[in-house]
């Protein structure tokens, strides 16, 4: 049998060295950090585990029993002490008096931190119950692929029975709660030699009372339904066999950098979006498969597939055959519309007279015949996980479809949990998002000191940022500088020569493909040179107007194109020069070429006011520190034109200045961020100086 990840099992990550010493709530710590650095055991968010711990009451300095828990919101994979919600167990356990019933239970979370142990401020989360009244000291809730796949059969009872015996049991569907917590003490005080339960269409409860044995007992049980799996799916194929090839790689990008733009301009309404693409060879034996639609349209199982993953996705009808993406994106207004309609006649169908409004309409997955799958979300780590968790279900209707039927949730439950009020407010207490956030920047010259500081400015503001620069080695140490602050998920490189058509274009595809499109444009590639005009060699002059000029309008057009099809306005953000507004001795190729792009923004300005896309200029002035045209004979020359070696020409420029002050690449990066923000919506055709005031680039 072909040995795949889905039918790979899980090895023991347990080092019996490394956890010598600690406490149990350190244990517990260590316990959840190696369950979720596996995918195939959780996803990101998704899962539970704790333990009950004796612990000193500081009130009266007694013994007593403590719920350690992963808290509200949290992921056990990066989860840290200080993300574990505490709770005595003593009122746990008195909370059972003040139940009233299934119909009330979503109250009991309110009574939850009145249980807190330390007045401990990590939010308990609605599974608190669920570990609290099992009655052993150690529990793991995952949602392991292989355990979900036999959850989401329609004979899943049977099966578990068949695969595990008595040693595992099994729940029908309910929703995460108050009730479900007394089920599960029901079940274990009923069946005290069982070793855990399989939830219906939800996952896999197991438990001991040492964190070693309870951690085993998770990874043997999954490694039991995978081996299982595996063995009784062997030779079947999986979703009724292919009905598409794939496109080769490079075509696959090619389609998806047409298709995202389009479509991210479509689902942008009430806020950016950022997408993600996926065609890892999971995902493309799904979308090639003769069942792939029925499936689809099935929608999830697992509550936490489901909410990151809306109640189905989008198939879009691309035919790797015949490469009809022209005809696809003609009707992609169309099927997205459809979706929306549907969706909304969902929630019609399905609401509650306190159902909160109407969330966004739109899908979240988007499923694409011979090229992959993308996903859209509010930034970038969100996209990827979403797109993580559909991998998940699609690993999980593969082992149910090849040993059962797979059953995604009934409508109104899934209804039930996406509209949860518990979940609403959640959502509600989210912080308010950052002035950039779902924008995507490309920067020009985004290795040097201007085009890392811009990029770090956008950062900090939430955006995403593609980095393109001529030099590898810079833009390599750039990216590893920027990811470290703000993570690998928001920062991209690309290489780019601006004086080449074909690299800006697979610059700008680079960067559809990695985040759907592009918001912002910071064009700022650059180079300078310095010489009488009678020493000004034609090579030289063309060199200037080759980057300095052609350069900026090739970025320009390609920022065009793409702005245009996502429809949803932009910026594009010249950084010129003083030069091009005061003349310099000795430098008319730059002065020249600098005023060209002062011209060609005025130009643009015009011609993307109609669609939204607003052109500036910022232009600076003896930027020195950090720059990367000030390391090579441009600072020697200009020192040899002003009468001053290379340490006094900061000091000349700075006194030349009427402010009298050193102009520094983050002062630039701050009027880049101001064309960038919504603050300066209504601005465009105009040119700031960031120059410590100079009177001869007055631009009136």
């Amino acid at each position: 049998m072909l040995k795949t990840v889905q039918t790979q099992l899980l090895e023991s990550r347990w080092d019996d060295d490394a956890v010598q010493g600690m406490s149990e709530s350190e244990l517990l710590l260590y316990r959840s950090n190696i369950l979720g650095s596996d995918k195939r055991v959780t996803n990101y968010g998704g899962g539970n585990t704790s333990a009950k711990v004796t612990e000193v009451d500081p009130l009266n300095g007694d013994n007593v029993e403590v719920l350690w828990v992963k808290g509200s919101g949290g992921d056990i994979g990066s989860i840290k002490m200080d993300g574990f919600s505490t709770l005595y167990m003593d009122k746990l356990q008195a909370l059972k008096s003040l139940y009233r019933g299934v119909e009330f239970e979503d109250e009991m979370v309110g009574y939850l931190p009145h249980c807190t142990f330390k007045l401990n401020p990590r939010a308990a989360s609605i599974d608190t119950p669920l570990h609290a009244y099992v009655p052993r000291k150690h529990v793991d809730h995952v949602h392991a692929d292989a355990i979900i796949a036999i959850a989401a059969s329609t004979n899943s009872k049977e099966l578990t029975q068949e695969i595990f015996g008595d040693r595992i049991g099994w729940l029908p569907w309910k929703k995460p709660g108050y009730e479900l917590g007394l089920w599960l003490e029901k079940f274990c005080l009923e069946n005290p030699d069982a070793d855990g339960v399989v939830l219906e269409s939800h996952g896999l409860f197991t438990w001991a009372d040492t964190a070693k044995d309870c951690y085993d007992q998770t990874i043997d049980v999954i490694n039991v339904a995978t081996k299982w799996l595996a063995d009784r799916s062997d030779g079947v194929a999986p979703f009724g066999g292919p009905v598409h090839g794939s496109l080769p790689v490079n075509e696959r990008c090619a389609i998806a950098a047409r298709l995202m733009p389009a479509i991210r301009g479509f689902v942008s309404g009430n806020q950016h979006m950022v997408g993600h693409f996926n065609d890892s060879d999971a995902v493309l034996e799904f979308v090639n498969a003769r069942n792939m639609e029925p499936l689809a349209a099935l929608g999830t199982s697992c509550p936490d597939h489901f909410l990151r993953t809306k109640i189905r996705p989008l198939v879009v009808p691309f035919d790797p055959d015949t490469s009809n993406i022209d005809a696809v994106l003609e009707g992609l207004p169309d099927q997205i519309d459809a979706y929306r309609k549907d969706y909304a006649a969902y929630y019609e169908r399905c609401k509650h007279d306190d159902s909160p409004a109407l969330r966004d309409p739109n899908a979240v997955v988007y499923l694409v015949p011979g090229v992959g799958m993308i996903t859209f979300a509010k930034d970038k780590a969100t996209a990827r996980i979403s797109g993580e968790f559909y991998v998940n279900a699609i690993n999980v209707m593969r082992g149910a479809s090849a040993v059962s039927k797979y059953q995604g949730l009934p409508e109104q439950e899934a209804f039930d949990i996406e509209y949860w009020l518990l979940e609403e407010a959640k959502l509600q207490r989210m912080p308010k998002p950052k002035s950039l956030a779902g924008r995507v920047a490309l920067v020009t010259g985004g290795a040097g000191g201007i085009g890392a500081a811009t990029a770090k400015r956008y950062l900090s503001e939430g955006a995403c940022v593609v980095l393109a620069d001529i030099n590898e080695e810079a833009l390599e140490s750039t990216q590893e500088n920027l990811a470290g602050t703000y993570g690998k998920d928001v920062v991209r490189r690309v290489r780019m020569d601006v004086t080449s058509e074909d690299a800006v274009a697979a610059a700008f595809a680079d960067a559809a493909v990695e985040f759907g499109g592009v918001d912002i444009l910071v064009s700022n590639a650059g180079i300078a040179s310095s010489a009488p005009i009678e020493d000004t060699s034609l090579a030289l002059w063309n060199k200037n107007m080759d980057i300095l000029s052609t350069g900026y309008f090739l970025v320009s057009r390609e920022a065009f194109k793409l702005m245009r099809v996502q429809d949803m306005g932009g910026s594009v953000v010249f950084v010129g020069s003083k030069n091009g507004l005061a003349a310099s001795p000795n430098a008319a190729a730059y002065c020249t070429a600098k005023a060209s792009e002062i011209h060609l923004a005025r130009c643009l300005a015009l011609e993307g006011a109609e669609t939204g896309i607003r052109v500036n200029v910022v232009n600076p002035d003896a930027v020195l520190r950090g720059s990367k045209i000030w390391e090579g004979d441009w600072l020697e020359q200009r020192a040899g034109t002003y009468g001053t070696d290379k340490d006094g020409l900061e000091e000349m420029y700075r006194q030349r200045s009427m402010l009298k002050r050193s102009v520094l690449p983050e002062d630039i990066a701050e009027a880049c961020y101001f064309f960038a923000a919504d603050t300066s919506s209504k601005s465009t055709g105009n040119i700031i100086n960031v120059d410590a005031g100079n009177v001869q680039a007055f631009t009136r």
